[in-house]
């Protein structure tokens, strides 16, 4: 589709305004209003005539991998629109983000594309407008912008505007009930601010528990690969079987020192059996490329499954850490096959519909 010839107040390409992290509470604060934040795929949806584009948050056109919400958005919205949003799928009345991450294919492979769009259709949740019209909204405050965003288009299976509050009580709810339905948390913005394109004026308040997890691996860090930048965490299932479930990382320069001289003594030799080297069937082990990680070093170092460590992360997907996790300290007091998936929090089920309206 490109970014030129655009006849918008606002032209492609546009950095999307960002979050900060503020912690797992919400901020005691009268100047916020209150969104779910969900977890999909961050896209600015320009229209201008019969031309959608959707932009990326790291600049790049993603039109082409979702037809049914280009289609979607020429039959609902006004002419010379801009809009910040994200592209979400929903699976049995959750948003699952493992089922979005399937869409993306390569440009020529046009018969999958088109039967991920009926199999997994995705649907566009607005939560900003940036331009209207002839007129662009950066400056207005988010309050006026969001006046603008509720009366645009019609809703339908495929285009949501973002449920909003500004009552503190309601928030909370959110924050706490809809986490089954796969919600990620909550973005708290200031009602009397500009839309700022790649400021991180936004806060985010996620979900942070912690997790006792063997420690079976590690991998160098990328200034010096014989210092730890991250431990492999693995957890045991029912069966006794030991699964990589993520890493953790995020470590100051002393406390990288300090756990590699901590872990030399649970290093295996070369032909020494390791859970993850020659894994049992459907044990999922580290190294393993997907279209996130294409290209990085997957070079991990085994090590006897003795470690136990504390770790705080946010949420699990499926049987894996979503995001990467935060080192806390060594629980020497922990039997390693006591680390099992039983102690993962599983939020109630919610249907998300409920909370799209």
């Amino acid at each position: 589709m490109g970014f030129d010839g655009w006849d918008l107040p606002v032209a492609p390409p546009v950095s999307p305004m960002l979050a900060a992290p503020a912690g797992d509470a919400l901020p005691e604060r009268d100047d916020l209003a209150f969104e779910p934040k969900w977890d999909g795929f961050r896209m600015l949806a320009f229209r201008s005539g019969e031309r959608i584009l959707l932009q990326g948050r790291s600049g790049d056109d993603l039109s082409y991998a979702f037809p049914e919400v280009t289609s979607a958005l020429q039959g609902v919205l006004p002419d010379r629109v801009v809009l910040d949003g994200e592209a979400i799928v929903i699976q049995d009345d959750a948003v699952d983000f493992t089922a979005l991450g399937t869409r993306l294919r390569p440009r020529t492979d046009s018969a999958t594309i088109d039967r991920l769009a009926r199999e997994l259709p995705a649907t566009y949740v607005a939560f900003d407008l940036l331009a209207l019209g002839g007129a662009s909204l950066l400056d207005d405050t988010y309050l006026r912008r969001r006046e603008h965003l509720e009366g645009i288009g019609a809703r339908s299976e495929a285009f949501f505007v973002t449920p909003m509050t500004q009552d503190r009580t309601v928030a909370t709810t959110w924050f706490h009930e809809f986490e089954g339905g796969g919600l990620d948390g909550l973005i708290a913005k200031p009602i009397g601010a500009a839309y700022s394109p790649g400021k991180r004026t936004l806060l985010k308040i996620k979900h942070r528990r912690t997790l006792d997890a063997v420690v079976a691996g590690w991998r160098g860090h990328a200034k010096d690969p014989e210092e730890v930048g991250s431990l492999l965490l693995g957890l045991y299932d029912a069966q006794g079987l030991l699964h990589h479930v993520g890493s953790a990382s995020g470590l100051s320069a002393p406390r990288r020192r300090e756990l590699t001289a901590h872990i030399a003594a649970y290093a295996l030799p070369p032909d020494a059996a390791h859970p993850w080297v020659e894994p049992a069937p459907g044990v999922r082990r580290p190294g393993e490329a997907n279209r996130w990680n294409r290209g990085r070093d997957h070079t991990w170092h085994p090590l006897a499954p003795a470690l136990v460590a504390e770790v705080s992360y946010d949420q699990f997907e499926g049987q894996r850490l979503r995001h990467v996790a935060t080192w806390l300290r060594w629980r020497p007091d922990r039997a390693p096959d006591s680390c099992t998936y039983a102690q993962v929090a599983a939020p109630a089920p919610v249907d998300i519909a409920a909370l799209l309206g």
